[in-house]
């Protein structure tokens, strides 16, 4: 393997917050956050959406392969999927409002995880049928949408909250 065991670790586990004895998936989703926030504050929808972009690439790469070291499809703490879908959800809520970024982050962070977790059809469909480091990256991109949707309603009905 030309990649180092650690390195490929370290992506898929997403610096580790994926080997959380409780709950990896709310880990590194939560993980994520810090990060997709300040890839917003400091290149906007832009960076954020090509920087989801290339983690999605990387993260089929970097799945497939920690799942082969494991011999486990899909392992839990694999969470490197969780953070394409937790940025994807930064995208539709309005940050900028230093003091109302933290609560649209919550918001965020509670719609990914719902469907994320209850995984309404398509994305258990994807979930069980679609393998490979696609398959695993795939389900998390799908909630991402249901929660971006979700969000949007939830923008449109708070006014933003923001006041601006």
């Amino acid at each position: 393997m030309a990649f180092s065991r650690f390195m490929i670790t370290f992506a898929a586990t997403w610096f580790y917050s994926g080997k959380s004895p409780k709950a990896p998936g709310t880990a590194g989703s939560f993980a994520a956050l810090p990060f997709g926030w300040l890839i917003w504050a400091y290149g906007g929808n832009t960076a954020l959406i090509v920087a989801s972009i290339a983690v999605f690439a990387i993260g089929i790469w970097v799945a497939h392969l920690y799942s082969n070291m494991l011999g486990i499809h899909d392992a839990g703490e694999i969470v490197i999927d969780e953070v394409v879908g937790q940025w994807m959800c930064l995208l539709v809520v309005p940050l900028g409002a230093v003091w109302m970024d933290a609560v649209w982050l919550l918001i965020a962070f509670l719609a990914f995880r719902i469907f994320d977790v209850i995984k309404p059809w398509p994305i258990r469909w994807v979930d069980r049928r679609v393998g490979g480091g696609f398959g695993i990256m795939f389900d998390d991109v799908l909630a991402g949408v249901f929660a971006m949707i979700a969000l949007v309603g939830v923008v449109y009905l708070t006014g933003d909250l923001t006041g601006s």
